[in-house]
C-alpha cells in the first residue's frame, strides 16, 4: 500500500507545477531542491545568490535560481507590490526594499502566475511567511479565517485511516473564538477529502467528552461544534471530545455512545494553538511520525510553511502537498 507521501509525489507528478522556495542560503532547501526535480515532483524556482549556490556543491541542473537582489523583475514586482497596497498605505520606496526580503520576493512571483505555489519557512519564523501571504495572497473568497494543519503519519497505527491524520490549526490562530473553530473544523474536512482522497471523520477536542466538565474552555467548543454541524451537515463533525474518546473504539463507545466520530476520528481539531502545537510534536517525537507541514488553508493560492527543524525530506513532502494543491485551485 503507497504511503501518503507516495500518492501525493504521484499526484504532483501527474500534472507538474512550478514552486518558488524562497530560502536558497539554505542547504536542506538546496538538497530538496534537487530531489524534487530529479525525481519529477515539480519544477522549481530557487531564491538566492548563483555564486552562492553553486560553492554548496548540489546539483541543480534543471532549478531555476533567481537572485532577488540582482533580478530585473524586481522593478515590475515593486511596482505591482506598490499597486495592491498603496491603498494602506505602502509607498513605493517601502515596495522597492521589501523586494529584498526573500518572502515578499517569492510571494510577488506567486501573485504574478511566474509560481503556482511557495513553501517556506525552514529559516523563517511563520509569522514572516504569514504577514506577505496575508498582505499579498489574501485569503479566498468566502473565506473567513485562515489556518493550517499537519497531515500526520503514525506508524503501526491502527488509529484514524491506518495512522494518516490531520491535525488543526497547529500554527496560525493562537486563541480561536467558537466561530473560528467552526470554520477552522470545516476547513480541514474539506481538506482531508482533497488532499487525502478519504472521508472525514471530524472530532473536536476537549479535556472533556459530552459534557462530562462544565466550564468556559468547553463551552467553547460546544458552540464549535455546533456551528459546523450547521455550516456542513455533510460532514461527519463532532465533540466535545478527549483525545482517547476520539481515537479509540472501545472508548469512544464507552464515553460518546450516540457519536458518529467517537473512537473512529481522522480529523483531530485542537481548542488552540498551544494544546495543537504540543500535540503534533509529542506524536512527531515518540511515535515517530512523519509530520508534513503545517499546511495553510484558506488562502488565494497555495503558500505553505515549514518547521525550521525540518529536514529535506520534509520540504520535498511539502512541496508535493502544495503542488496538488495547485493543481486543485
Amino acid at each position: 500500500m503507497a504511503t501518503f507521501l507516495e500518492t501525493m509525489i504521484e499526484k504532483a507528478r501527474s500534472d507538474k507545477k512550478t514552486i518558488v522556495l524562497p530560502e536558497g542560503n539554505d542547504d536542506r532547501v538546496l538538497e530538496a531542491a534537487a530531489k524534487i526535480v530529479e525525481q519529477g515532483i515539480a519544477d522549481i524556482i530557487l531564491i538566492g545568490n548563483p555564486n552562492e549556490i553553486a560553492s554548496k556543491g548540489f546539483s541543480l541542473e534543471g532549478v531555476e535560481i533567481v537572485d532577488n537582489t540582482t533580478s530585473p523583475l524586481r522593478g515590475e514586482l515593486a511596482d505591482k507590490l506598490f499597486e495592491l497596497r498603496r491603498a494602506k498605505g505602502m509607498t513605493e520606496e517601502e515596495a522597492a526594499s521589501l523586494m529584498d526580503d526573500v518572502m515578499y520576493f517569492g510571494t510577488m512571483l506567486l501573485k504574478t502566475g511566474r509560481a503556482d505555489g511557495l513553501v517556506g519557512g525552514a529559516c523563517h519564523a511563520t509569522k514572516d511567511m504569514l504577514h506577505p501571504a496575508l498582505r499579498i495572497i489574501k485569503p479566498a473568497p468566502g473565506t473567513k479565517t485562515v489556518s493550517s494543519f499537519f497531515v500526520m503519519e503514525v506508524p503501526d497505527c491502527a488509529y484514524g485511516d491506518a495512522g494518516t491524520f490531520m491535525f488543526s490549526d497547529c500554527a496560525v490562530c493562537i486563541q480561536p473564538s467558537a466561530e473560528e473553530l467552526s470554520e477552522i473544523a470545516v476547513a480541514t474536512a474539506k481538506s482531508y477529502e482533497r488532499i487525502v482522497g478519504s472521508e472525514p471523520r471530524v472530532a473536536m477536542l476537549s479535556h472533556a467528552t459530552k459534557g462530562s466538565v462544565k466550564d468556559a474552555d468547553a463551552d467553547k467548543v460546544v458552540e464549535a461544534v455546533r456551528l459546523a454541524q450547521e455550516k456542513a451537515p455533510g460532514y461527519a463533525i463532532d465533540g466535545e471530545l478527549q483525545a482517547d474518546a476520539a481515537l479509540v473504539p472501545s472508548v469512544g463507545k464507552s464515553k460518546a455512545p450516540d457519536s458518529s466520530v467517537a473512537g473512529t476520528a481522522n480529523v483531530l481539531v485542537f481548542p488552540d494553538l498551544d494544546a495543537a502545537n504540543i500535540g503534533y510534536k509529542l506524536v512527531q517525537r515518540l511515535a515517530k511520525a512523519e509530520a508534513y507541514g503545517p499546511i495553510l488553508q484558506g488562502l488565494g493560492a497555495p503558500m505553505n510553511d515549514l518547521s525550521r527543524g525540518c529536514s529535506a525530506d520534509d520540504i520535498v513532502g511539502v512541496t508535493a502537498i502544495t503542488a496538488v494543491q495547485a493543481q486543485q485551485a
